[in-house]
């Protein structure tokens, strides 16, 4: 779906580049930005006239709200080029949805559609040399949305910042992964935001993750809160097992973030006929499959890792290895959703969004 309504715009560019000055080669993820930024003020209760501007400091009162209250949502998507040069976002209109769907449950005013799509068009164009050509290469895109008014009342607030900045990616972890099975914490509970994309869901996981980085783990696989008997989110993935040749993964609640690379990955595997089983997830199950040996595989998915396989799990003070296949479904997935982003093979569910010169 595109933009049929011009929306006003500012545009002040810089007036020079910094990309001569990055290695490419050798990103470390998530910290080298693009030359501009896009900066979209609410207050008066209405949007203002969105700004695409040099990527700097922003100055924000001691007394916002975000500082105190903690009104932050975020998305992650990416931006790909094909060898003729042609941009291309990955399913935009899903991330669009899901940080008004976050902004509404923490009291932020939603975004409109014409903004959004307008100024990350906008954006992208400006930063295309930024959006390098080559598999596994593309832009990191961050929209976000923070509570700017002053004020220490615990009130939502009335002044808001949207805004988008842009880092250049290849690949989101290196090296082996290992996960630890939570015992103890957990992401989210029934009623909260874990299906939200705030901040605070994500500084809530640092700690527990510390712990387990401490004993050899890369990462957590979260329990359910209540009985921490059910497996249901990775740190910054969602999370599939493979069961001989059947994927399981939790199902979305308001727990659970709705991962637009999940959801692609479901309709992947049932168009190739493969099993796909969404329900909960027994820690007990997954440990007795990775003792008889049906536990063939654990990935996450993502924005920023696509898919990531997961080597092994440590529960109760148990560790547990997963052979390496040589036909496994993360590799062979990845490889098919990346085609697909980089324009490389048919797109039969009209996933590809072209950010028109």
């Amino acid at each position: 779906m595109k933009n049929d309504a011009t929306i006003a715009l500012d545009i002040v560019k810089a007036p020079t580049s910094k990309i001569d000055s990055v290695d490419f080669e050798n990103l470390n993820f998530g910290h080298i930005f693009t030359d501009h930024m896009m900066i979209c003020d609410y207050k008066n209760g209405a949007w203002q006239t969105p700004q695409i501007k040099p990527y700097g400091a922003i100055q924000l009162d001691p007394a916002a709200k975000v500082f105190h209250y903690g009104q932050a949502v975020f998305e992650g998507m990416k931006a790909f080029k094909d060898d003729k040069d042609n941009i291309w976002m990955f399913r935009p209109e899903e991330n669009f949805n899901r940080i008004n769907k976050s902004s509404h449950r923490l009291a932020i005013p939603e975004f409109p559609r014409n903004h959004f799509f307008t100024v990350l068009e906008e954006l992208l164009k400006m930063e295309k040399d930024w959006i390098k050509k080559g598999f596994g290469n593309s832009l990191y895109i961050r929209p976000f949305v923070i509570a700017t008014e002053p004020g220490v009342l615990a009130s939502p607030g009335t002044e808001y910042k949207f805004m988008i900045i842009c880092s250049p990616a290849k690949s989101y972890y290196n090296g082996e992964v290992r996960v630890q099975f939570s015992e103890r914490f957990s992401r989210a509970a029934d009623g909260g935001v874990g299906y939200a994309k705030a901040a605070g869901n994500y500084g809530a996981q640092f700690y527990p993750t510390n712990l387990a980085k401490a004993e050899g783990f890369q990462q957590i696989i979260w329990t359910d809160a209540n009985s921490h008997e059910f497996l249901e989110e990775a740190g910054t993935m969602n999370i599939f097992f493979r069961i001989n040749d059947t994927l399981i993964t939790a199902p979305t609640n308001d727990r659970i973030l709705d991962g637009i690379t999940r959801k692609s990955l479901i309709q992947l595997a049932e168009e190739d006929g493969i099993n796909v089983e969404v329900r909960r997830v027994a820690v007990k199950e997954i440990v007795e499959a990775a003792k008889d040996g049906s536990l063939k595989e654990i990935f996450g998915t993502g924005t920023a890792a696509v898919i990531n396989p997961i080597q092994g799990f440590g529960h109760k003070g148990e560790r547990y290895e997963i052979k390496n296949l040589t036909d496994s479904y993360a590799t062979y997935f990845k490889e098919r959703m990346m085609k697909i982003q980089y324009n490389l093979a048919e797109d039969k569910f009209g996933w590809r969004y072209l950010v028109k010169e």
